[in-house]
């Protein structure tokens, strides 16, 4: 028997990459307009941290907490359980998250979306990103375009999406809801690139600057030296 050095990660890989996206692209014909819809609820989550900030906090978990809650059903469980065992893991996950998520909305003392500064604005960024950068990325990969992840109905952009949106709040449910998303980025960042796919280093750069920013969130501001100075 080999030793556990040996082996490479792609030697972890149950299914081809051809099987992972043919995935997708079922997703995708399956549910067909559905997609304009979920991109226009995470546009639309963006304007409403920009001009609605205090409303902001109860669209945008419930939003993103049936957004979750729909890919566990429909992707994870439906299409990626039965070639990958670890959705067995991952689906309770994501329930989980779409839970708290709702949890954040209607409870007392959940995310709060009234100030802005540059880590809030990174993320507004990055979810933008996550909007309109995903679904042309199979352009860039050369593959069909039927493939391409959307916000909503994939996992990956719903992560990255779901990130920076909580990038721009305040809050200690932040430290409650970012974990899930980036444990995921982690394991399909590791996924993708047993399959090859240069892709998954933006899920890498992603989940490397949401936990740099995070931290930088959730310390206390007095912590950061920057108290008001004597006689201020």
């Amino acid at each position: 028997m080999s030793e556990w050095w040996t082996y490479r990660l792609e030697d972890f890989l149950l299914f081809s990459p051809r099987i992972y996206w043919r995935l997708v692209e079922a997703q995708n014909a399956a549910l067909w307009p559905l997609q304009l819809a979920t991109t226009a609820a995470g546009l639309a989550l963006i304007l409403l941290i920009l001009r609605r900030p205090g409303v902001a906090r109860l669209w945008t978990g419930l939003v993103l907490g049936l957004l979750w809650a729909f890919v566990a059903w429909s992707f994870l469980l439906q299409r990626y359980e039965p070639i990958n065992w670890a959705m067995a893991y991952a689906v309770p996950a994501f329930f989980a998250q779409a839970l708290m998520l709702l949890g954040a909305a209607a409870l007392p003392g959940g995310p709060a979306f009234g100030r802005r500064d540059a880590i809030g604005a990174t993320g507004l960024a990055l979810a933008l990103a996550g909007l309109a950068l995903y679904p042309v990325l199979p352009l860039v990969a050369s593959r069909r375009l039927a493939s391409a992840e959307v916000f909503g109905l994939a996992p990956d952009p719903t992560a990255v999406v779901t990130l920076g949106l909580l990038l721009a709040a305040r809050g200690r449910w932040l430290a409650v809801l970012l974990p899930i998303p980036l444990l995921w980025c982690l394991f399909s960042g590791l996924t993708l690139r047993a399959m090859d796919e240069g892709q998954a280093w933006l899920l890498f750069a992603a989940a490397a600057l949401v936990l740099l920013l995070a931290v930088l969130r959730l310390i206390p501001r007095g912590s950061r030296g920057d108290t008001p100075r004597a006689g201020a």
